[in-house]
């Protein structure tokens, strides 16, 4: 994701729930988000790794790139790529293409282009080649539209945890906003995908390739999964 925060206020509730699952999960942050109203690279730094240990992340980084003219430059390309191929994920999930965030269309660009680059043979990138099965797209609360997407995550066992994830960026989310503000426009988005499914919350994702299920009694698993 092009900024810390962005994960948790798009993917926080599908990271817990492939967490409750057992797989392993990891954050890669394009930028350090600043400067920002309220923020220093010291305070993001803080928040960032409160809301890593409440997720529980496998691992987290920072490529450090630069916040506000990120680009999907070669140079950054490659160094994703990079990480790609000796972390081997098989699914991604970024940014969606369409965002009024520029570093957020940027970064949906440079995963993109990273991802197609993971493979290659013939290189100096580090590891060796890997293409992950899939990339989905998360919508950003920045864009106001509704958004149309291939699959909704019920995280309703996780909303709760989502959100404490979420107001650990207090300089970001909470701080100097009026009430409501983003957390509340993130539990409201949360609450209309939920009852999209018919759950009580949900996350949405885009995809540009056709998803497959490996059994059709999926589609049919209606009742929620017991909390812990």
């Amino acid at each position: 994701m092009a900024h810390p925060d962005d994960a948790e206020i798009s993917t926080g509730g599908t990271i817990l729930a492939l967490k409750a699952a057992g797989l392993k999960v990891g954050v890669i942050d394009l930028t350090n988000g600043e400067p920002t109203p309220f923020g220093t690279p010291e305070i993001r730094a803080r928040e960032t790794a409160k809301a890593t240990q409440i997720l529980g992340i496998d691992f987290r980084i920072n490529l450090g790139l630069p916040n506000r003219s990120l680009t999907n430059s070669l140079e950054a390309r490659a160094i994703l790529a990079g990480w790609i191929r000796q972390l081997k994920p098989k699914l991604i999930i970024t940014h969606c293409p369409e965002d009024s965030h520029p570093d957020h269309v940027s970064a949906s660009a440079l995963v993109e282009g990273a991802r197609f680059w993971a493979k290659l043979s013939k290189t100096d990138l580090p590891g060796t080649p890997h293409h992950p099965a899939l990339v989905l797209f998360a919508p950003s609360i920045h864009l106001r539209q509704v958004a149309k997407p291939e699959v909704v995550i019920n995280i309703t066992p996780h909303m709760e945890t989502k959100m404490a994830a979420c107001s650990a960026y207090h300089s970001q989310l909470v701080q100097g906003r009026e009430m409501g503000g983003p957390i509340e426009d993130i539990e409201i988005q949360a609450r209309y995908w939920g009852w999209a499914i018919q759950k009580r919350f949900g996350e949405p994702f885009y995809s540009r390739e056709v998803l497959g299920l490996n059994h059709p009694g999926v589609l049919t698993q209606l009742d929620d999964p017991p909390s812990s």
